[in-house]
């Protein structure tokens, strides 16, 4: 609960630092332009519009750092557990040979005469008689 209240704290703060850096200019167009005269001069001041757009996106370029860092503390509440979690201790696991250099299972350790009949399984052909 308190996470998804984080996600949406945070989208909206993100949509407000993007409105807020789209009305600043770096030459000093955008909403600093408009100040530039008239009745917005004698409410604004000249300088007053680009200094409250600067504070304004300083302080929730801040905030949307603040909250992403924070966000992922607050997963904690309703966790599932994955398929491979439920089963981890359902099935016992066989452990893998430590040596390496071991044979595969089902193949003759080296020196070994190899089984007569070709492997296949079958009985070993009966030798001949005369």
């Amino acid at each position: 609960m308190f996470f998804t209240l984080l996600v949406v704290l945070i989208v909206v703060v993100a949509i407000l630092l993007s409105l807020v850096v789209l009305l600043q200019s770096g030459q000093g167009g955008g909403l600093a332009g408009i100040a530039s005269g008239g009745q917005a001069t004698q409410i604004l001041g000249a300088r007053q519009a680009p200094d409250l757009l600067e504070k304004a996106s300083w302080t929730l370029g801040g905030a949307l750092i603040f909250l992403c860092f924070i966000a992922p503390f607050t997963i904690g509440g309703e966790q599932q557990r994955s398929i491979l979690q439920e089963n981890a201790g359902s099935a016992p696991v066989e452990a893998p040979a430590l040596n390496p250099n071991a044979p595969a299972e089902g193949t003759p350790a080296p020196g070994t005469p190899a089984p007569a009949g070709g492997g296949d399984g079958a009985a070993p052909p009966e030798p001949a008689t005369e």
